[in-house]
């Protein structure tokens, strides 16, 4: 995939930060810096959106009226 040719302005922090991760050879450029920090937003995003759905339809759903939490506890822990 070609890349497109953009220009960023750093501050101070992110220029060294940048400059300190390629002279210690974890990245072949700035540019390298730059897209894994965009691909981990992505991510990132991408799960608290997923997060935010299932906690949406998790307050949605019925409460087990079921539910014993005496049991639960005594078979996830042993007897009191």
């Amino acid at each position: 995939m070609a890349g497109k040719n953009t220009s960023i302005s750093l501050d101070d922090h992110f220029a060294d930060y940048t400059r300190r991760q390629v002279e210690s050879g974890e990245f072949g450029s700035t540019s390298e810096v730059i897209r894994d920090a965009l691909r981990l937003h992505e991510q990132r995003a991408e799960f608290k959106s997923k997060l935010l759905e299932e906690i949406d339809e998790g307050l949605a759903s019925p409460i087990d009226q079921t539910f014993d939490i005496d049991r639960w506890y005594d078979e996830a822990f042993g007897k009191r």
